[in-house]
């Protein structure tokens, strides 16, 4: 079968894969890049406006989208470079590797009993207030962003990926990217933010339930009752989404998530997830396994999705008829008719 069938597919793998060999790029990631890009153009834009908030995000985004469909384009006909182009995006959006290792850092830190250190670690994780947290909420706020960043850094952007190639993963990633820096409820980010937080919240509907499904299925013995809890407790968060892989979690490794948390000097009491006791810090180390296990779950229905699609943009190339000499005769078929760094901000 040619590569061009399965361009999209093996680029996904392929990113998936070096992101779990290497995670981040060293210098120059080209998240951080944009990021520094869209903060300038904050300092432009902003006003204590939704519509201003709104023309920002869309700004940001579209450029995104934009190079993503001007990468698809110019390998129309390409199929290796598509798939490079395809893995490289994919590598520089995907965060498995970094947030696993944040996630043992802080375990190892809490089994050690340095909470001064955990302190200031958690916000690699979370933009939660740690300066008063004790051990146990410390593990708490660690395992809660351990699970929603699985969906957020690794099930959403292969989702995207599998469904939209260059342009979904590269459009994802920048909008997710703008919800943690200006999708905050304080006064600044209140209206400005609103539409980048809004819009985040759409693109992660359908991926933090899959999200939750996976984690169940990564269950083990306990898939049950962690297709359970999330049924029946993923809907009690203030977010849409962020609540329905925490709850997964929480049934998967029998713990209990939730309680009261602090954003900027502002409480905000949050209900239960789960049916367990309180998370420990080898809990943590065991949610890090399942964000794995979601991750590798994630890739192959990624894959899935991807593999029997027309890639965007191509007319695949498909062997028809007797073979002549050996050769198969092969003709141009389109069958594309009408196809054309997370942290949790209390969203």
């Amino acid at each position: 079968m040619p590569l061009r069938l399965g361009t999209t597919a093996a680029g996904l793998v392929t990113g998936y894969a070096t992101d779990a060999l290497f995670g981040d790029p060293r210098t120059g990631h080209p998240v951080a890049l944009f990021g520094t890009a869209a903060t300038r153009l904050e300092h432009r834009l902003w006003a204590d406006s939704k519509p201003r908030g709104a023309a920002y995000a869309a700004l940001c985004t579209s450029a995104a989208v934009g190079l993503g469909v001007a990468l698809q384009t110019a390998t129309r006909r390409r199929p290796f470079a598509r798939f490079l182009l395809t893995a490289a995006s994919t590598w520089v959006v995907l965060g498995g590797r970094g947030l696993a290792a944040e996630g043992t850092e802080m375990a190892r830190l809490l089994e050690a009993g340095d909470v001064p250190e955990a302190r200031k670690r958690l916000s690699h994780l979370c933009a939660r207030d740690a300066t008063t947290l004790d051990s146990a909420e410390l593990t708490r706020a660690a395992t809660e962003s351990i699970a929603e960043n699985t969906s957020d850094a690794v099930v959403a952007p292969l989702f995207w990926g599998a469904v939209a190639g260059m342009p979904g993963l590269l459009g994802y990633r920048a909008l997710n990217t703008l919800d943690a820096m200006v999708g905050y409820r304080s006064p600044r980010y209140r209206n400005f933010g609103w539409a980048a937080a809004r819009a985040d919240d759409l693109v992660n509907l359908v991926p933090s339930r899959i999200g939750a499904a996976l984690t169940a299925l990564c269950a083990g013995g306990r898939a049950r009752q962690s297709w359970r809890v999330w049924r029946c407790d993923g809907g009690r968060h203030p977010s849409p989404n962020a609540g329905q892989v925490e709850a997964a979690f929480a049934g998967a490794l029998d713990i209990r998530l939730g309680g009261t948390n602090s954003y900027g000097g502002e409480l905000e009491s949050r209900a239960r997830l789960g049916e367990g006791r309180a998370p420990e810090p080898a809990d943590l180390r065991r949610a890090v396994r399942l964000s794995r296990l979601v991750g590798a779950a994630a890739v192959a229905l990624a894959a899935a999705i991807a593999a029997p699609t027309t890639p965007w943009g191509a007319a695949p190339v498909q062997s028809i008829g007797p073979r002549r000499g050996g050769t198969a005769v092969r003709r141009s078929v389109d069958n594309s008719a009408g196809a054309g760094l997370a942290v949790d901000n209390r969203r």
